[in-house]
C-alpha cells in the first residue's frame, strides 16, 4: 500500500538495528532528504561505528534537522528512533515549525534483524541488538499515543502537496470543470500551433469540461513562464475556438479593463456571443501586469482608479448589450451611446470578476458580478466564501445568484507515471518536492478526493490549469476526475 506524506514533513524512523531502516530510507527518498547519525558519526569521528562521536553527531543531527524544518524541506531521521525523549524533541521541533511528523515503525522479526547483523562487516554486538529488540517490542505498542501524525509501516512512498493530502476520499458533488489555457509554448510552435490548440479543445469537450478559458495577457507572465514565450491574443483565440467547438463555454481569466476601451470590449464579447451560439463568458479584473503596459504604451493608472474602472465597465457592459443607446456617465468611463448590434445571443452574458480581496474585490462581486474566482484550499475558500455573504447582506444581494469558481494548477497521472510526468514538467532549479507541490501533483483518486473537498467548501466550478495540456493522454484522465465527480 502506498504511503502519501505531504510536503513538508517529518519522518521520524524507528526499529532496530538490521531492520531495514536506512535501505528502506535511501530507496524512498531522496539524497539529502535522510539525515542519518551513523553519516554524521563519519563525518565528526572516525567512522559510522565511532561511538566516542555519538554526542557530536546527534547534536549536529538536531540542528540540521531544525534548520531543514524552518526552511520548510521534506526531512528523513535515520536513526534507531528507540529514544522516547528523543522522539518528543522531533515532533517538538516539527509542530514548532508547522510541519505534520509522522513515524515509520520497523516491525522486523528478531531472527532476520540478528542474520542481517551478523552479515555486517562491523555487526552490532549481541547484546546491544538483543537489548533494541526488546526496547523495540514495547516502544512498537506506545507510539500511537506519542502524537505523531501516522505511525505507518514501511511501504512505497509517495510526497504529495498538503491539499492533497488533507483530502481524504470523495465523493459526487455535481462539481463542474473548466480548463484554463496559460501557456502556448509548444512543440513545433507558431506552425504547430492552431492544430494543438484545435486538438486540445476538442479533447476539452469531449472529455466534459464545461468552459475553456484563457489569459488576457500579450506577454507571458513571470508566474507563468518568460515574456518572450509565445502568447496569443485572448479575443482572437476565442473566436477561433468558437468555431472548433459545439458546447464549452468560451471566457478570459480575466479581461483587464485597462486593455481596451470599454465600449469596444462590450462590441467584442457580443460578438464572440453570436459567433459561438450563446457560448461567450465575460470574465473582469482590474489589470495588475504594469510591463504590459509600458511595452504595448498603455496608461497604467492607480490602484484606486483601475477599480474605478472595473466598477464602471460592470455598470456599462449590462447597458451595451440591453435595449436602447443610453449614454453613461461613470467614475472615469463615459460612453455617448451604449448601443452594440447584433446583441448578444444570451438574454445575459454571464461576468466573473476575477481576484478575490476581501475589501472591495469581493464587494464588486456582490454588487454587480455572477461570478467570483477564487484560490487556495478548503479552509481559505470558506473563509471568503463568508467574506462575500456578508458583503451580499449589505448590498441586498441573494448569495445563491453568485457561482464560486476556483482556480488552480493540476498534474495528473497514473501512479506509475506520475514521476516521470513530474519531472518533465519540473524547471530550473526547482526541486522535485516544490515541483509536486506547485502542482498538486497526483493521480485521479487523489485529484477527485482534492476536488470534492473544495466542493464541500462551496466551490461550485473548479477551473484547472493543467500540466502539458498538449499531451494527447493528458485531458483524457483528466476526464476520469471529472466523470468521478459529476
Amino acid at each position: 500500500m502506498t504511503i502519501r506524506l505531504p510536503i513538508p514533513c517529518l519522518v521520524v524512523l524507528v526499529g532496530p538495528s538490521g531492520s531495514g531502516k536506512t535501505t528502506w530510507a535511501e530507496a524512498q527518498f531522496r539524497e539529502g532528504q535522510v539525515v542519518s547519525s551513523d553519516h554524521l558519526r563519519a563525518l565528526v569521528g572516525e567512522g559510522p561505528h565511532d561511538q566516542r562521536a555519538s554526542t557530536a553527531a546527534f547534536d549536529l543531527l538536531g540542528e540540521i534537522v531544525q534548520r531543514r524544518l524552518s526552511q520548510r524541506l521534506v526531512t528523513v531521521v535515520d536513526t534507531l528512533g528507540l529514544d522516547a525523549e528523543a522522539r518528543s524533541e522531533w515532533l517538538r521541533l516539527a509542530q514548532a515549525s508547522g510541519v505534520a511528523c509522522f513515524a515509520v515503525g520497523f516491525d522486523t522479526p528478531a531472527k532476520v534483524c540478528r542474520e542481517r547483523n551478523q552479515r555486517r562487516g562491523r555487526p552490532v554486538p549481541a547484546a546491544v541488538l538483543t537489548k533494541q529488540i526488546k526496547t523495540w517490542e514495547t516502544t512498537r505498542d506506545a507510539l500511537g499515543n506519542e502524537g505523531f501524525g501516522g505511525v505507518l509501516l514501511p511501504d512505497t512512498v509517495r510526497l504529495v502537496s498538503p491539499q492533497t493530502w488533507r483530502a481524504a476520499g470523495h465523493q459526487s458533488s455535481g462539481l463542474r470543470f473548466g480548463l484554463q489555457l496559460s501557456s502556448f509554448d509548444w512543440e513545433g510552435r507558431p506552425v504547430s500551433t492552431s492544430a494543438t490548440l484545435a486538438g486540445i479543445a476538442r479533447r476539452a469537450e469531449d472529455a466534459g469540461f464545461e468552459s475553456l478559458w484563457v489569459m488576457d495577457h500579450f506577454q507571458q507572465i513571470p508566474q507563468v513562464g518568460r515574456p518572450w514565450e509565445d502568447m496569443l491574443e485572448s479575443y482572437t483565440t476565442l473566436a477561433y475556438l468558437a468555431g472548433l467547438t459545439e458546447r464549452i463555454k468560451l471566457g478570459t481569466l480575466v479581461t483587464g479593463v485597462t486593455y481596451r476601451n470599454p465600449a469596444h470590449l462590450a462590441k467584442i464579447i457580443a460578438t464572440l456571443d453570436v459567433l459561438s451560439s450563446g457560448r461567450a463568458m465575460c470574465g473582469l479584473g482590474a489589470a495588475w501586469a504594469e510591463a504590459e503596459h509600458i511595452a504595448y504604451g498603455w496608461d497604467f493608472p492607480s490602484t484606486a482608479e483601475r477599480y474605478h474602472i472595473l466598477e464602471d465597465v460592470l455598470e456599462l457592459l449590462p447597458l451595451m448589450w440591453g435595449p436602447g443607446a443610453p449614454a453613461f456617465s461613470g467614475r472615469v468611463v463615459k460612453v455617448p451611446e451604449a448601443t452594440c448590434y447584433p446583441r448578444p445571443i444570451q438574454d445575459k452574458i454571464p461576468i466573473l470578476v476575477g481576484g478575490s480581496g476581501e475589501k472591495r474585490t469581493l464587494r464588486l462581486v456582490a454588487q454587480y458580478a455572477d461570478a467570483c474566482n477564487l484560490f487556495g484550499d478548503a479552509a481559505t475558500i470558506r473563509r471568503k466564501i463568508d467574506v462575500l455573504h456578508a458583503h451580499c447582506a449589505d448590498v441586498g444581494r441573494d448569495p445563491e445568484e453568485i457561482t464560486v469558481t476556483h482556480l488552480g494548477p493540476a498534474l495528473a497521472a497514473s501512479e506509475d507515471r506520475l514521476p516521470e510526468r513530474v519531472e518533465a514538467q519540473r524547471k530550473g532549479p526547482a526541486t522535485y518536492e516544490a515541483t509536486v507541490t506547485e502542482w498538486h501533483a497526483g493521480t485521479v483518486e487523489d485529484h477527485a478526493a482534492r476536488y470534492s473537498e473544495l466542493a464541500q467548501a462551496g466551490v461550485q466550478t473548479a477551473i484547472v490549469g493543467l500540466a502539458a495540456p498538449d499531451d494527447p493522454e493528458t485531458i483524457p484522465l483528466f476526464a476520469e476526475v471529472i466523470s468521478a465527480l459529476g
